[in-house]
């Protein structure tokens, strides 16, 4: 799981080297960065006191960067706001950062309502960001396809690699010479080159999705060690003869699994506490900022309109976090010490932000109905938008489901079906027929596991957003292939009536 992560790294320092994923990053931060404009413009803070405000926030490293740079550029250089607002129009190449830019500085020049144009222009980023998910799941849903086209034909490769060497080994055998299994080219298909395939669609994936969870880093690092105990004991077992027994025990697909599940088992449990916790804090968040909101234009001020938000039944695991939130307000802690806390508990991006605009907004203008209003409807459109992409990427998870059993099942039966059809045109096959295909079986078996465990990372990229998503989908996909490959093995052996001679 090392390499995952390193895969990672690798892939994020080649698409900042192209310029690719700065943009990424200004077109997913911009939504946030305008509505903090909006909200300190709706409390009577100007743009600029916004820009310098985004210096600290480490929370939307991009616009943290351009505010910085802007800053020093305006106190150092002297040069006037609007002025490097315009440059920075002409040298980004994010079109909708572009366009906020150069239509603030225009408002502000003609002398318009900034409020309104900043509420104006906030409402079509977050049009332009719903179009665009909708395209991004379908651009993910061609990826998968292409995946699984992929997976078609290193099945279709499987089954002619099971064919040919199927058909001279029988053939040799009914003259009375004993096969044996040796494809240097079967294993380097099977455990490299598929593979290797897999990594280069995870690689892609991950620049085209990408997750709303902070910090899960140890997930990787947890299971590095896992990784190297059970490969050093799955070579041990297949070279060392004193412990050939366990391989007779489990057999080589039961081997493979147990070490797979047993790298995957504990990350994927520890992955299963956070995004439950964190996938229940972005469900719940916008309900919780809209009853801040309708709390306060009753008149109650913003930090008991928070208290009264946090009593509310309903969120599931974010109810842990609001409790803690509302002891802390009663205590008399400050806001900004309370999201320090919050971010101890939460490590879901916009969760994180909202709770940050929200600090912000109370402590710059006092948390105004109207300023709450925008923070709550925009947050709702980005709950809206986050599950909508989620409930059209779950199929993807079931199509994994299928082609795991698929590809199981196919290429047991074609080997099962070629000895058979051999057994009956070439009569008089040795014993050592049957163990030929047996340790055919078992490679293939082996090989056949391993790839639908790698598929899993694929998915939990796809449908979650996060390569340690892929652990519990790995977990998964390799037990159901193994069943699979036990359920079509025991099931077509008594069928055909394959046994020993």
């Amino acid at each position: 799981m090392s390499a995952l992560f390193s895969l990672e790294k690798i892939m994020g320092r080649l698409t900042r080297l192209f310029g690719r994923e700065s943009s990424g990053e200004i077109e997913r931060e911009l939504p946030f960065a305008v509505m903090i404009f909006t909200l300190m413009a709706a409390s009577g803070i100007t743009i600029y006191e916004g820009w310098k405000k985004l210096c600290s926030i480490d929370l939307l490293p991009k616009f943290q960067r351009e505010a910085q740079d802007l800053v020093r550029k305006v106190e150092i250089s002297g040069y006037d706001p609007l002025t490097v607002m315009y440059k920075k129009a002409e040298e980004t190449r994010s079109k909708s950062y572009r366009d906020f830019l150069a239509g603030y500085v225009s408002a502000v020049k003609s002398g318009g309502s900034v409020v309104s144009f900043l509420r104006s222009k906030l409402r079509s980023i977050f049009e332009v960001r719903n179009a665009a998910a909708v395209q991004s799941v379908e651009r993910l849903g061609t990826l998968v396809e292409t995946y699984t086209v992929m997976l078609i034909v290193t099945l279709c490769i499987y089954i002619l690699s099971v064919v040919m060497p199927s058909a001279s080994f029988f053939e040799l055998s009914a003259k009375g010479w004993t096969p044996t299994v040796s494809q240097p080219v079967i294993y380097l298909l099977i455990f490299f080159v598929t593979p290797l395939l897999s990594v280069i669609l995870m690689l892609i994936a991950h620049v085209a999705r990408k997750s709303n969870l902070m910090n899960i880093k140890r997930l990787y690092y947890k299971a590095a060690f896992p990784v190297i105990g059970t490969l050093i004991f799955f070579l041990l077992v297949m070279f060392t003869p004193q412990l050939r027994f366990i391989t007779e025990l489990l057999g080589l697909p039961g081997l493979v699994l147990i070490c797979l599940v047993i790298v995957s088992l504990p990350p994927s449990i520890d992955y299963h506490k956070i995004a439950r916790t964190n996938f229940s804090a972005e469900e719940g968040m916008p309900s919780f900022l809209r009853d801040i909101t309708e709390a306060r234009k009753t008149g109650l001020s913003s930090e008991k309109s928070i208290v009264h938000a946090s009593k509310r039944k309903g969120y599931g695991k974010f109810s842990e976090t609001l409790r803690l939130v509302r002891n802390q307000i009663t205590w008399g802690i400050s806001l900004k010490k309370v999201f320090i806390n919050i971010k101890k508990k939460i490590q879901s991006w916009p969760v994180l932000v909202n709770f940050l605009v929200l600090a912000e907004t109370i402590r710059i203008g006092g948390g105004s109905a109207t300023a709450l209003e925008i923070l709550s409807e925009y947050s709702e459109k980005e709950r809206d938008i986050e599950k909508n992409k989620r409930a059209m990427l779950k199929p993807y998870i079931i199509l994994s489901l299928v082609w795991s059993i698929l590809i199981a099942l196919t290429t047991t039966v074609v080997l099962m079906t070629m000895y058979t059809l051999t057994q009956v045109t070439v009569p008089g096959l040795a014993e050592a027929t049957y163990a030929m295909v047996q340790q055919l079986i078992e490679v293939f078996s082996a090989g056949i596991i391993f790839q639908c465990w790698m598929s899993g990372f694929f998915i939990g990229k796809v449908s979650e957003g996060s390569f340690a998503a892929g652990f519990k989908y790995s977990v998964m996909l390799a037990i159901t292939a193994y069943v699979s490959l036990l359920l079509s093995k025991n099931f077509l052996g008594g069928l055909y009536a394959i046994i020993p001679s």
